[in-house]
């Protein structure tokens, strides 16, 4: 059963809420748990059951493609407060290709899970458009990492997921490894570790073990 503060953040996260009645909200409530994801689970693939939509409490997910031959590609990750319905792709008939999703980090998620999900999507338009207008959304992530993929000099890539860390984590220190890196932009370890030694040579990066400190931030932008 969720308590009052955590009932408080998954409905301030569901902006079809207000439009339930009383029976669905305590449907909500009562169908919806916190889960706890260790780093590296795979909560959701192709052999997996639909779990439902996902909230995050806390620490980071990140949804991919799997080549034929195991090259991993990230469409999005998300973090504290996102939403993720792809989870519940099984009411989506529209979404034909399958996902992955893993926990990069020890993560706490709220799961509404996929039967009480159903049923709200099948007798309430704002759940269902809620779960539409999430999807699209989510695909146009799914877009922009395609489009740096197919369109996009690496390097500019590079530099386009080095600036976005640096906003998200407000700091010049990167912790990631060069390996997440590739798996992040879609591409292999070696050619990133090339690339940033490039960065480096040129006063943009200073590298170290598991971690990127940004020293340029403005000459890295003139990739852009």
């Amino acid at each position: 059963m969720l308590r009052n503060n955590e009932i408080t953040f998954v409905n301030t996260h569901l902006n079809f809420w207000d439009k339930l009645n009383t029976n669905e909200k305590n449907l909500v409530i009562s169908n919806t748990s916190l889960i706890t994801y260790n780093k590296g689970f795979n909560l959701y693939s192709a052999d997996t059951d639909c779990l439902g939509v996902l909230i995050i409490k806390s620490g980071e997910l990140r949804t991919y493609i799997l080549s034929e031959d195991g090259r991993e590609v990230t469409l999005y990750r998300l973090t504290e407060g996102n939403t993720c319905v792809l989870s519940a792709s099984c009411i989506l008939n529209s979404i034909t290709f399958d996902v992955h999703i893993d926990a990069e980090c020890d993560s706490e998620v709220f799961l509404l899970n996929i039967s009480t999900f159903s049923k709200l999507c099948s007798q309430n338009v704002y759940v269902e458009n809620f779960a539409y207008k999430t999807s699209i959304e989510r695909f146009s992530d799914v877009m922009w990492a395609m489009e740096q993929i197919l369109f996009m000099s690496f390097d500019k890539r590079l530099a386009i997921f080095l600036i976005d860390e640096m906003s998200k984590t407000n700091t010049a220190e990167i912790s990631l490894t060069q390996e997440q890196i590739a798996k992040y932009i879609g591409s292999a370890r070696e050619v990133v570790s090339r690339m940033l030694k490039t960065f480096q040579s040129e006063g943009m990066v200073e590298l170290s073990r598991g971690s990127i400190r940004i020293t340029n931030k403005e000459k890295l932008k003139k990739l852009l």
